[in-house]
């Protein structure tokens, strides 16, 4: 895995040109890995991301008693399920920052019974939780706090699950509708098991992908609107025998910016029309500022020979790959305006004050609020040391600001922490260099 240096000193760019092969999808690769270990049967998992937060997976599930191994140098894995019974009912387990792992495990555990306790990095721990553990307390888990109310480290003990109807929060995060609906199966042995979301559900493409992956692993799930949803009692989780992973759509949003920015074309391969991710969404956003883009099966192409036009949209959708236009609007022709991203808060990092902290450092005007951005772009893109908030997407997204654009130059910009990177895409920069001129000090 590439190990980087204290800081990194990008120059500009005066191009954006080529192709990038994409690591796997974070968000497909560790709700596939629960998936394997919970299911019956031996699953063969193609182009696993390679990450930070996978390896907390892989661990976790290592010291639960799942057998998995990796099939040489590749990326490909073997999982042996254990038909939803643990071998392990007692272990200590470290979550690291991965929000996609901790809640769906927190989940499975609760049900499946035991005396676990689950902690992370500090940030995770800043990270709430309550909704989905006042979700599984209200159907008889035994889900108890060890240090803040609300939020990790927490301690799982045995429960007495009863659930026919469960209810959860839409509107903090997707995820805990996500765990709450892989770990349903656990629950809906005798009797069907239905949950009611409250409020506004967010980030619904991610939902999508839990319900299309529970699919694939044999479980049907039904349901009305984004209102509610019901699993059928007695469908175990059945392995596929293979599952390929897509690329990661979410890290396809730098590259494709970076043709939209300065020119390309840049093709990005792993992720196509026929993507489950919603974040393939992102290249609606691109073309809403004039970008070009080009979908085909297993690829999508950005290419730009004019000025971005400023935006001003609901990201509600895609909050994620919303952060890439945050940077995308330096290069934009007027004031553009990101709504509904309140979700922001809760990520590694409070990504609304970080963003705006270091838009302002390249000499952008931004306005904060609540749930929004408002970003008037400066005259000129200042040369900046850009904080990352150890934020993956914080160090990916800021690379961007190097680039020249048709109406501004882009500057010197040193990323701090780049290592941070590792989370989602280790070989993040390398990747960068090579389809802007090695653009690396």
């Amino acid at each position: 895995m590439k190990h980087y240096p204290h800081y990194l000193d990008l120059k500009p760019a005066r191009h954006a040109k080529g192709t990038v092969r994409l690591p796997g999808s974070k968000s497909i690769s560790n709700r596939t890995l629960l998936l394997a270990a919970l299911a019956d049967g031996t699953t063969h998992i193609k182009d696993l991301l390679a990450s930070d937060d996978t390896h907390v997976m892989l661990m976790a599930l290592q010291k639960l008693g799942v057998e998995w191994e990796q099939l040489g140098e590749s990326q490909d894995y073997v999982v042996r399920g254990v038909s939803g019974a643990l071998p392990v009912h007692h272990a200590d387990l470290f979550m690291g920052n991965a929000g996609t792992a901790i809640r769906p495990l927190t989940a499975a555990l609760a049900v499946i019974g035991g005396d676990y306790t689950l902690h992370g990095v500090s940030r995770m721990h800043e990270r709430p939780i309550a909704d989905l553990v006042d979700a599984l307390n209200g159907v008889g888990a035994n889900i108890g706090y060890t240090g803040e109310p609300g939020f990790p480290p927490l301690h799982i003990q045995r429960g007495r699950i009863h659930a026919e109807r469960l209810k959860v929060r839409g509107d903090v995060s997707s995820q805990f509708l996500t765990a709450l609906l892989m770990a349903a199966p656990l629950m809906a042995r005798e009797c069907d098991v239905t949950i009611d979301v409250v409020g506004e559900l967010i980030s619904k493409p991610y939902i999508e992908i839990t319900l299309n992956l529970m699919r694939r692993f044999g479980v049907e799930v039904r349901r009305d609107a984004w209102r509610s949803f019901t699993i059928r009692a007695g469908q175990p989780y059945r392995s596929p025998d293979t599952i390929h992973v897509e690329g990661d759509a979410s890290s396809a949003s730098y590259f494709l910016a970076a043709g939209a920015i300065a020119g390309g074309p840049v093709r990005v391969e792993g992720v196509g029309m026929g993507s489950i991710q919603g974040d393939v969404r992102f290249v609606e956003a691109l073309r809403q500022m004039g970008a070009t883009v080009t979908l085909g099966d297993n690829w999508i192409e950005a290419e730009s020979s004019g000025a971005l036009h400023a935006i001003d949209a609901d990201f509600n959708h895609i909050p994620d790959a919303a952060m890439t236009i945050a940077v995308a609007a330096l290069y934009a022709d007027g004031t553009s305006v990101l709504r509904n991203i309140g979700s922001w808060r809760v990520k590694e990092t409070d990504r609304i004050a970080a963003m705006t902290t270091e838009l302002r450092k390249l000499g952008a005007t931004v306005e904060e609020g609540a749930d929004y951005l408002r970003i008037t772009p400066p005259d000129v893109i200042q040369a900046a040391a850009i904080d990352t908030y150890d934020d993956h997407r914080m160090a990916m997204c800021f690379s961007l600001a190097t680039l020249d654009g048709a109406i501004r130059r882009g500057a010197r910009i040193r990323i701090n922490d780049p290592q941070c990177v590792a989370k989602t895409f280790p070989d993040y920069f390398s990747a960068f260099a090579k389809v802007t001129q090695d653009s690396l000090f």
